[in-house]
């Protein structure tokens, strides 16, 4: 995070992620380029040019493909975290390839046209009608603006000046983003190449996004309908067992008017806040109790377990609940407080096996 909204300093993690993924990227054209060629169509005009187009451009897509990857992944199974922290670095990097991709094209097709290369793109081929020969570059055009403005906006600058459900709504337009990318790809590079093996790859990337989605999707699901069991009449529902929940961890439960509440285990007490963080409505319940505070296991937003609020000089708030504790059972009010209230922690006696672990 950064309070006042400078670029924020820089840290081995994030070192590590992006020194691994420019190599990766690097690795990924190199190979293409030595071994791309062979899979050519001899029978036409090849240029080297037209090779490290197809690199950077086909790199693009399986960029975004991961990208679109990690948010399920990370819903899944809680060991694909590390890979979403620092995504809108991801982001910023497919946005570039996908830029120099563009700059190979113009370059080789339009280079010697006395039209400017921005008119000739667009106005070469306006034939919608058909098929073979569709003006694909159209879908390429509207993924790479997405691109542009996910990339230019990703800075928190741009998530307080717009407010989040703003931002969150334009960031959304990566599907849009990708389909329009599958489409691109389908109707040109995959009409001139006859190689079946980037066809394959093509379906089976769409495939995985679709798939790992509607998993996570199911999973949520799962989790909402929890709000049907606890109904009642009564304010109080029940979250579990005192022993469900790992020390430092919490217990996630569904209220009958679907908000989410996270109740965090910690040095003999109990905490409740809601599961959705102030930054980009993260589940804090996924994530764990660090030097003393709630960490949101997205961006590592911070908020003290008792009143929600982030620690100093951080000023966001996020609501907290009421708790009781019957015998081993967890109860929870389902109002909310205003974000921001102190709520006194619930202290239970912990035994020797549980403080020894």
């Amino acid at each position: 995070m950064s309070v006042k909204y400078e670029p924020v300093i820089w840290n081995t993690n994030k070192y590590l992620y992006d020194f691994i993924l420019l190599i990766v990227v690097t690795l990924y054209i190199y190979a293409f380029l030595r071994l791309g060629a062979d899979t050519q169509d001899l029978t036409r005009p090849h240029d080297n040019s037209v090779l490290r187009m197809q690199a950077f451009g086909t790199c693009a897509f399986f960029m975004l493909t991961f990208i679109l990857c990690i948010g399920p992944l990370a819903r899944i199974d809680s060991r694909f975290l590390p890979l979403l922290y620092n995504r809108r670095h991801f982001g910023v990097m497919t946005c570039l390839v996908a830029t120099v991709h563009v700059s190979y094209v113009l370059g080789w097709y339009y280079a010697f046209s006395p039209t400017d290369p921005y008119v000739a793109v667009l106005g070469s081929n306006v034939d919608y009608t058909q098929w073979i020969g569709f003006p694909f570059e159209i879908f390429g055009i509207f993924a790479l603006l997405v691109l542009l403005v996910l990339a230019t906006t990703s800075h928190d600058f741009w998530l307080n000046f717009l407010t989040p459900p703003v931002w969150k709504s334009i960031h959304m337009l990566i599907y849009f983003a990708y389909a329009s990318v599958v489409l691109h790809i389908t109707l040109g590079y995959l009409q001139s190449n006859k190689d079946p093996t980037f066809a394959a790859l093509t379906a089976a990337s769409a495939f995985t996004v679709c798939v790992l989605h509607l998993i996570a999707g199911r999973k949520e699901h799962n989790k909402d309908k929890q709000a049907d069991l606890h109904a009642t009449d009564s304010d109080w529902i029940v979250v579990g067992k005192l022993g469900e929940i790992e020390n430092y961890k919490a217990l996630t439960v569904t209220l009958p008017q679907g908000d989410r509440v996270a109740v965090f285990r910690y040095d003999g007490k109990l905490s409740a806040v809601t599961n959705a963080c102030a930054h980009q409505n993260g589940p804090l319940g996924e994530g764990r109790m660090l030097d003393g505070c709630i960490t949101c296991p997205w961006h590592g937003f911070q908020y003290r377990p008792a009143d929600g609020i982030a620690p100093p000089p951080y000023t966001e708030k996020i609501a907290t609940y009421h708790l009781r504790l019957e015998q081993d059972t967890i109860y929870v009010n389902k109002h909310a407080n205003t974000p921001g209230t102190y709520v006194r922690p619930l202290a239970f006696e912990e035994s020797a096996k549980e403080v020894a672990s």
